[in-house]
């Protein structure tokens, strides 16, 4: 894997977001974009057919349509609120207020990616909650490139763990902690935390040996 093209491929945005209609409060917003070399229609595809999802993603079940609910195995399950082939999927995330939008839209001979995640400010706490969910997304994002493109990817939760992924990972939190600090949207503290966590979080095996390092010369 091309780590570095890899990273530099996804846009990433974050903002704090007003509160709206039906007493919805403040939030943080997390945003990706990336383009792929693949139709409109075959993207689509890839990300809403089940039997894909599980080859790229992980595996999906519940009643796919709108109004029904989703559960990904060993992660967020939801409710789909809109389904608009082959351009548009909302749904929430692991609760009613977390949204995930996602769009597709023509790109020269390719297609668009472009995703939001709106996370309640009581669960990011501060711009810097972008850290606990951009690098995931950052890592499907990848995956889904790497499916696209004809390469073999075996179990996607096997690879998740890899110590290739988890050098992606580690550089997927830092393009986020990047991201926060251009938004202002966070104190130098609440980043340095979040960044702690994330590093625990999507990259275990790197995160740890660093810590080592600083504090053992001898880096046992």
């Amino acid at each position: 894997m091309d780590i570095a093209n890899q990273i530099a491929a996804i846009a990433r945005a974050v903002a704090r977001l007003p509160g709206g209609a039906e007493d919805a409060g403040e939030c943080v917003g997390v945003s990706l974009r990336r383009t792929y070399d693949s139709a409109v229609e075959d993207v689509w595809d890839a990300v809403t057919d089940p039997d894909r999802i599980k080859r790229w993603f992980m595996p999906i079940s519940g009643d796919l349509r709108v109004g029904g609910t989703f559960q990904l195995e060993g992660n967020a399950g939801g409710e789909i609120l809109a389904c608009e082939p082959p351009r548009l999927v909302r749904l929430t995330w692991g609760g009613p207020r977390s949204i995930v939008e996602l769009r597709l839209v023509e790109d020269g001979d390719g297609t668009a990616l472009e995703l939001d995640h709106t996370v309640p400010i009581e669960m990011a706490q501060s711009g810097a909650g972008a850290l606990w969910v951009g690098p995931g997304w950052d890592g499907a994002l990848m995956g889904l490139s790497l499916f696209l493109s004809g390469e073999s990817i075996g179990d996607p939760t096997v690879m998740a763990a890899s110590g290739e992924v988890q050098a992606f990972s580690k550089e997927s939190v830092g393009a986020w902690a990047a991201a926060v600090d251009r938004s202002g949207t966070a104190t130098a503290d609440q980043l340095a935390q979040a960044t702690t966590i994330s590093l625990a979080q999507f990259a275990p095996d790197l995160a740890v040996p660093d810590t080592v390092r600083r504090s053992d010369p001898a880096g046992s």
